[in-house]
């Protein structure tokens, strides 16, 4: 904490209920036991957990001082649980088998590896490792039960592969090349001999989750023709046969029950998560009735029951399951909420305006309670990262005391390149000549909200994280005297340094977003619209969060910046964590810097510095 007040024990009190709100993911079935496989906090970090039946105890399994939240059971039983695991987030994830509260190394532990695929019958594990040269994601497999078994199936040349599904048998496997968030790949893998044959058609489409399905068909989801990703099936020869009936709107995620009897697959409506159940035999799509929220984690179990998780404004994350024959939807967890009533927190309204050029873009606005607190209020912006990322109506946990207790509100834009829109959309603020196009989004939500009757347009702050953070430092610069003070965490400050010293498994992948530094007139264009060249019109109170191992935004970003500012004269709070990455999770960390934050917003929207 750097030229940063000491924050007083009253900003602990003041929140406590606030910060012990949890939530449950879901992760999987045990085939053995029918268990739900769950993450939830109940210490500093984020462990393993089944649950046996709606409403009974969460019964705690992995005992990591590290957050364990990514683990997958294989669809059979007998085999290991597979869990996935880091170090003070630094993102160098490690290949795991957990058993009797132990963890078994199968990777290096060293290099970068992802995913985590098990074959149909429990033998093999489907993972990329960036252990050859620590930038491609060469492509692996390994029966978690002998580590001596593990091997290179395909040397890649770049980073983004990654083995989506085992078809019967383990004789190939289907694989995904990312290359943007409008182009993808789909290749099937012959594992024998490391070939991959490419599935997909060239050009700008979006192809993911492909999986297998009964009789070796492969169902995926694209926006191959549309400017939403839709539910389909996709032959050898490329042609691209769509399922889901949705004319507008992503669908988002999908997973095929293990007799083929129905697809369960999520649309996002707006923002909003609806279920929907198909026979892809009949075309027949049934949906249950769930609460409005958003949904996450899907799984099916190989005796056909649907999880998933769900959360909303008035519910945190919980862990809810639906049967496919009656539809009936059962919530099998219920995470506390400090002891507040998650009733009376506030429902978003749906802000939308025309910007700059013409084109809409939305927010989500929340109110405090105008009973409670009557008159014109202070306003928050909070900026999402990505920026392939959207503000959704979920659950705002510790946020809620600004709405509950001291009568912020709080606006989330989705700013042009946002997903969720579709693919026109999340295009328009593509490379460095288009970058600053988002920015001005920033100002026409900050006319139509400061034109609020309900909001006090001599309050209004901002902030943000990631892509967020730089939205964050780029319109307290283009805004300045419209915004009081900006909090930006693990923030881009400058472009070229950021793509020049982000971790090189992920730099192409962001120079396909944001631009080329190696390109002279892309370096020029990314130079200029940087906020550290233009740090000295920052004229707000500005507070930087960063995490000390983050690998994407590294800690640099944010040195450079509090050093110009303060260079000049201007005022800066600086916290960094030297145990956390691009965003804080052990709850030590994340307590501490809502009290920091709490502090700044206090002192420099409020005018209360108590």
């Amino acid at each position: 904490a750097d030229g940063m007040p000491a924050l007083p024990d009253s900003l602990r009190v003041e929140s406590q209920p606030y910060l012990e709100a949890r939530g449950a993911a879901v992760l999987g079935w045990n085939p053995a036991t029918r268990a739900l496989l769950i993450a939830t906090r109940f210490g500093n970090a984020a462990q393993l957990h089944e649950v046996v039946g709606p409403g009974m105890a969460r019964h705690q399994i992995s005992f990591e001082a590290e957050p364990v939240v990514d683990a997958a059971y294989a669809p059979v039983a007998g085999a290991p649980l597979l869990v996935s695991k880091d170090v003070g987030g630094g993102e160098f994830f490690q290949k795991y088998t957990l058993a009797d509260g132990r963890l078994r190394l199968l990777t290096d532990g060293k290099s970068r590896n992802e995913g985590g695929t098990w074959s149909r019958d429990g033998r093999l594990v489907g993972y990329t490792s960036t252990r050859r040269n620590g930038t491609a994601s060469d492509l692996y497999v390994v029966d978690p039960r002998d580590p001596k078994t593990d091997r290179m199936v395909a040397q890649v040349a770049e980073n983004g592969w990654a083995i989506a599904a085992f078809a019967p048998g383990n004789r190939t496997a289907l694989v995904v090349r990312y290359i943007s968030v409008e182009k993808t790949e789909v290749h099937e893998l012959d594992l024998a001999t490391g070939k991959l044959a490419r599935l997909t058609p060239d050009g700008a489409v979006a192809w993911s989750d492909p999986a297998y399905g009964p009789g070796g068909s492969i169902y995926v989801i694209s926006d191959e023709g549309s400017d939403f990703a839709r539910l389909g099936r996709l032959s050898r020869g490329g042609k691209f046969t769509v399922l889901s009936p949705e004319a507008k709107w992503d669908v988002e995620t999908f997973k095929i029950a293990d007799d083929g009897g129905f697809i369960a697959y999520v649309v996002n409506e707006n923002g909003a998560s609806k279920l929907r159940l198909l026979d892809p035999k009949s075309g027949k799509v049934r949906s249950p009735v769930l609460p409005a929220g958003v949904i996450s984690g899907l799984e099916i179990a190989p005796w056909g029951a649907v999880a998933f998780s769900l959360d909303s404004a008035r519910s945190p994350t919980d862990a809810w399951v639906v049967d496919p024959k009656t539809l009936k939807a059962t919530r099998w967890t219920f995470s506390e909420t400090g002891g507040l009533d998650p009733q009376v927190n506030r429902e978003p309204e749906l802000v939308t305006v025309k910007s700059f050029d013409g084109q809409d873009v939305s927010g989500l606005l929340y109110r405090p309670d105008p009973a409670r607190f009557p008159g014109k209020r202070p306003l928050i912006f909070s900026i999402h990262g990505g920026p392939e990322g959207q503000s959704r109506p979920g659950f705002q946990g510790r946020n809620n005391l600004y709405l509950n207790e001291l009568g912020v509100a709080l606006f989330y834009p989705n700013v042009r390149g946002s997903t969720g829109y579709g693919k026109r959309f999340v295009g328009l603020d593509n490379g460095p000549f288009k970058r600053e196009d988002s920015v001005r989004d920033i100002g026409a939500f900050l006319d139509r909200l400061e034109a609020d009757p309900g909001i006090d347009r001599a309050r209004i702050a901002e902030a943000g994280g990631s892509y967020g953070g730089y939205m964050c430092y780029a319109s307290a610069i283009r805004y300045a005297g419209r915004f009081k003070a900006a909090q930006c965490t693990v923030a881009i400050s400058n472009f070229v340094t950021f793509l020049e010293n982000t971790q090189s498994y992920r730099r192409d992948l962001r120079r396909v977003e944001y631009g080329d530094e190696r390109d002279p007139a892309q370096r020029a264009k990314l130079v200029e619209i940087s906020p550290l060249g233009r740090i000295a019109e920052i004229k707000v109170p500005l507070f930087v969060v960063t995490g000390g191992n983050d690998p994407r935004v590294p800690p640099s970003e944010a040195a450079q910046v509090v050093a110009a500012v303060r260079k000049n004269g201007g005022t800066v709070w600086h916290l960094l964590a030297a145990d956390e990455g691009h965003g804080y999770r052990k709850k030590a960390n994340t307590d501490y810097n809502f009290w920091a934050v709490l502090a700044f917003w206090r002192q420099y929207l409020l005018g209360d510095a108590k």
